[in-house]
C-alpha cells in the first residue's frame, strides 16, 4: 500500500483544538485520496498567493499541471517552498450561540517543494492526475497531442511534512446555553455525483463510458 512519509515539526503540529489533530499516515492518505482539489500557497513577487488546482497522488508525491506560462507553474518549477491545503466540509454545526457555530470537516496541510516533471514522464504524470479525479477516464479519451503537451507542464511535489485535522459530532455549547429555547444540531452537506448530463453536441447512440458507469454501480472495476 502506498503511504506518505511524515516528519513532525513546528510547522505540522496542530495547536488550535489539538484533540482534532490527526497524524496517522493512513488517515492522511484517505483524505488526500478522496478529494481532488487543493489550494497551493507560495510567495510571488514578495506577495502571498493561493491558487486552487486539481491534483493526483502517487506514493509520496502530489502531481499538479497547468499552462507552461502560468505563474503557479513558473514559480513551482523553481523549487520554491510551498504549502498545500485540502479541505472537505461535511456539515454545518449549528450551536445555541453564534460564538459556538462551527463546521464538521476534514483537512490536510502539507509542505514541500516542486520539481518539473521531465518530458519523458509527462504523459504518465498526467495519467496520475486523471486517474485520481476519475479512474478509467484516461483510457477512454484522445491522448494529448504534441502541441498540447508543449503548452502544459507537470509539477511533482514531494510531501516533506504533513498533518490533518478532523472535526465531527454535535455542537459544543457553553453549559449555561443548553437550557435556551434555540434549535441546535448538525446540518450535513453531501458531496455525491449526480446523474450525468450529456454534451449538447454529443453524437447519437453514444452510451455512458465505463468511468461513469462504475460510479453508479453499473460497470466492472
Amino acid at each position: 500500500m502506498n503511504v506518505l512519509k511524515m516528519t513532525n515539526s513546528i510547522k505540522t503540529k496542530i495547536k488550535r483544538v489539538p484533540k482534532n489533530a490527526v497524524y496517522e499516515l493512513e488517515r492522511i492518505n484517505d483524505i488526500i485520496d478522496n478529494n481532488f482539489i487543493c489550494h497551493v500557497g507560495f510567495i510571488h513577487n514578495s506577495s502571498p498567493v493561493v491558487i486552487p488546482t486539481m491534483y493526483g497522488r502517487k506514493e509520496n508525491f502530489i502531481f499538479i499541471h497547468g499552462a507552461s506560462v502560468s505563474r503557479l507553474i513558473k514559480n513551482l518549477e523553481k523549487g520554491v517552498e510551498i504549502c498545500i491545503a485540502i479541505t472537505k466540509v461535511k456539515a454545518l454545526v449549528l450551536a445555541r450561540s453564534a460564538f459556538n457555530h462551527t463546521l464538521n470537516y476534514e483537512s490536510v496541510v502539507f509542505f514541500g517543494k516542486g520539481n518539473l516533471v521531465a518530458e519523458s514522464d509527462k504523459l504518465g504524470s498526467l495519467k496520475v492526475i486523471s486517474d485520481h479525479v476519475l479512474k478509467h477516464r484516461w483510457e477512454e479519451v484522445r491522448m494529448p497531442n504534441q502541441k498540447e503537451l508543449k503548452a502544459t507542464k507537470v509539477i511533482r511535489i514531494e510531501i516533506d511534512e504533513s498533518s490533518a485535522k478532523v472535526r465531527s459530532g454535535d455542537p459544543q455549547d457553553s453549559k449555561s446555553d443548553y437550557s435556551l429555547d434555540v434549535w441546535a444540531g448538525v446540518l450535513p452537506i453531501s458531496n455525491n455525483f449526480e446523474a450525468p448530463i450529456a454534451d449538447a453536441q454529443l453524437k447519437k447512440n453514444i452510451g455512458l463510458p465505463k468511468s461513469i458507469e462504475i460510479l453508479f454501480g453499473n460497470g466492472k472495476q
